[in-house]
């Protein structure tokens, strides 16, 4: 008897999220940023909530839950409950460098979440305090030998990690990692020569790039970059080096497909809209959306490995939670 009533009472759960899958959406949608307000990601998901917003009718609301380097945001939309109110925009901080970084993390990347689109990059660049006598990375690479012990770099996500200490690894050079809580400070801190080098994403950064209140000497990506004419690819020093930041929306495990097909037409739309590119593009950031879920997922799966692979490569110790 007790056997039948979960068999019965998981048919009318799924029968709910079905019911419940054929109006959404409702009521207001959660868009939880894992990181803090006015970082890139941040910055890219109120521009796509707001157009998201008026193609589905109901208000896409943002509500940043930084720390713990995205584990925060990531556990509460792993924790909720799968029916589209409560969705998750984030990066490869935790859903490709997390599962290496951390030991015992609180979710699991793959078997937590939906996988819903890829919404594009964002680029990230290897800048350095204005009185810093070097003007190029190779230059950064000769100071921070003959300067030992005098480099310091911040890391407020993984990208900024990763990179840095993969360059480390492969130039042989040493530098001290200082953490951060946000872009943001970090970018200050870069500003007022607390530390000297710093992987700052476009979207946080490219404002004071303009500016000229820092100096962006190379692009983690291996290709060139737009907006940045003048700042050649790392790779140009470094072979075959090419890291980039990859920006998309997930929500809980066994999120309905007709939800999950649903926000996907709205990101896919959205990223066609004109105004939106226009926006997104001040950021810096690179539109390149998933052909569709699946294809989103598959990549998720390689970004991991992908990231796996540098990590361990670069000797990256992880911390235990």
């Amino acid at each position: 008897m007790n056997k039948l009533l979960k068999v019965l009472a998981a048919a009318l759960a799924a029968s709910s999220l079905h019911c419940a899958a054929q109006s959404y959406p409702s009521s207001n949608i959660n868009l939880v940023v894992p990181f803090a307000a006015g970082s890139g990601t941040d910055a890219v998901a109120r521009i796509m909530a707001t157009k998201m917003g008026s193609i589905l009718g109901q208000p896409v609301i943002v509500e940043n839950k930084p720390g713990a380097s995205a584990q925060i945001g990531a556990q509460l939309v792993a924790s909720a409950k799968p029916d589209g109110y409560t969705l998750l925009m984030t990066t490869n901080t935790s859903h490709s460098a997390n599962p290496y970084l951390f030991q015992n993390l609180k979710y699991d990347p793959i078997k937590d979440f939906t996988p819903i689109a890829r919404v594009g990059e964002l680029p990230f660049v290897l800048t350095v305090n204005n009185d810093l006598p070097v003007k190029t990375v190779q230059e950064l690479i000769d100071y921070a030998k003959a300067n030992p012990g005098k480099l310091s770099y911040g890391t407020p996500n993984s990208t900024s990690l990763v990179t840095t200490e993969t360059i480390m690894y492969l130039t042989k050079i040493g530098m001290t990692q200082i953490p951060y809580k946000s872009s943001p400070q970090a970018l200050t801190d870069l500003i007022g020569n607390q530390i000297q080098v710093y992987v700052v994403d476009t979207g946080s950064g490219m404002g004071m790039i303009k500016a000229g209140k820092v100096r962006p000497i190379g692009l983690t990506g291996n290709r060139p970059y737009a907006q940045l004419p003048n700042v050649p690819p790392i790779a140009k020093t470094i072979q075959g080096f090419d890291v980039v930041s990859w920006n998309g929306v997930f929500g809980p495990a066994n999120l309905p497909k007709p939800i999950v097909d649903k926000v996907n037409a709205a990101i896919q739309e959205a990223l066609k809209d004109k105004e939106v590119q226009a926006k997104l593009a001040q950021l810096g950031f690179v539109v390149w959306p998933s052909k569709n879920p699946q294809d989103f997922a598959q990549y998720v799966s390689d970004q991991m490995a992908f990231w796996g692979k540098l990590i361990i490569q670069s000797g990256i110790k992880s911390e235990i939670n």
